[in-house]
């Protein structure tokens, strides 16, 4: 089969993204600068960045919404990019799932409230890989959907079910995850470690899966990454580990390839926001596997998308097309 195409799977929320002066103590008050509302979640960013850098590239995604205003605009998105979403489920038994997101405007800093809602039902039945003709199944978020977490049989979690029916169905699988407590990062992670091609995560996650303080005084420690790379990349099948952090990222691959690379600087001037950064980045490499690509050019690019996604306080606002996101790089190198 002469497959093509990202399924982007799993979270699907809306962001209600509050820019803010201060982080304020308890009980304090702190001045809201900003408000937006755009889509959010992994199959949300990633599927909507892909589309925006690759309009002739086929996305589909799968996931699961309310029967309401919240999941309107969400589905309007994704028809909007022309997204194949004939597994984007619609349930009456809850609202769709949306977050606040408070940035802080002279950090940058993120804080998330999150109500899981129809997330929280999504299961491993709403996943169909019968005929799909995709290349690559993109899946997440594990830790905020109730029944995928759930332990299932033979030491299954609902995630690593779904990527086990990927794989036997020809798809090469991918999960993303999301910065909370380290032990559940660890324990949801690891039965999924055998069913994966490709683990892209930050600093945080890959330390948490590798148990390992890849964060020293709130710093990334490159090396600790690079070890836990290692031993993540030797307790699985993935052909690739890629672990990203503010200045830069790491990959390290089977065959034995090592990579350290740089950031793009933005200035401070240029930089709105950095929800989605992380999708942007896992965008970027995605889609340069997908076209085969040598993994240092899947690193430039997914350096490229993430810094073009910072010029926007909404997830997706800023991403263009690959011609566009290059060209904004050109421009920082060149200033």
């Amino acid at each position: 089969m002469n497959r093509r195409g990202i399924i982007c799977a799993g979270c699907w929320t809306v962001d209600r993204i509050k820019l803010v002066d201060k982080w304020p103590a308890e009980e304090e008050l702190a001045r809201i600068l900003a408000v937006e509302r755009q889509g959010g979640g992994s199959s949300h960013n990633v599927g909507i960045d892909l589309c925006k850098l690759d309009p002739t590239l086929p996305v589909a995604t799968i996931g699961l919404l309310g029967q309401d205003i919240d999941g309107d605009f969400l589905f309007d998105q994704a028809t909007t990019c022309e997204m194949d979403t004939s597994q984007l489920w619609r349930t009456a038994a809850s609202a769709t799932s949306y977050t606040d997101v408070i940035s802080v405007t002279d950090t940058g800093k993120r804080t998330f409230f999150h109500y899981p809602g129809a997330n929280d039902l999504l299961e491993p039945r709403h996943f169909s890989f019968t005929g799909r003709r995709e290349r690559i199944l993109h899946l997440g978020l594990l830790s905020v959907h109730a029944l995928m977490d759930a332990d299932h049989d033979e030491g299954h979690n609902g995630w690593s079910k779904v990527l086990e029916a990927a794989r036997s169905a020809g798809l090469k699988t991918s999960i993303e995850m999301v910065s909370t407590d380290r032990h559940r990062n660890r324990l949801l992670a690891t039965p999924c470690l055998p069913h994966l091609d490709y683990l892209i995560v930050n600093d945080q996650e890959i330390g948490a899966i590798a148990d390992l303080p890849t964060l020293i005084d709130g710093k990334t420690d490159i090396d600790i990454c690079l070890q836990a790379a290692d031993r993540v990349l030797a307790s699985g099948n993935m052909k690739l580990v890629a672990v990203h952090y503010p200045t830069g990222a790491v990959c390290i691959t089977r065959s034995g390839e090592r990579h350290v690379t740089r950031s793009l600087k933005v200035p401070k001037s240029r930089i709105k926001g950095t929800v989605g950064a992380g999708d942007a980045f896992a965008a970027g490499f995605l889609y340069a596997i997908h076209e085969q690509w040598s993994v240092e050019q899947a690193l430039e690019l997914a350096h490229v998308v993430a810094a073009a996604s910072l010029r926007s306080l909404t997830t997706v606002g800023a991403v263009g097309s690959l011609a566009q996101c290059r060209q904004f790089a050109d421009e920082l190198r060149s200033a």
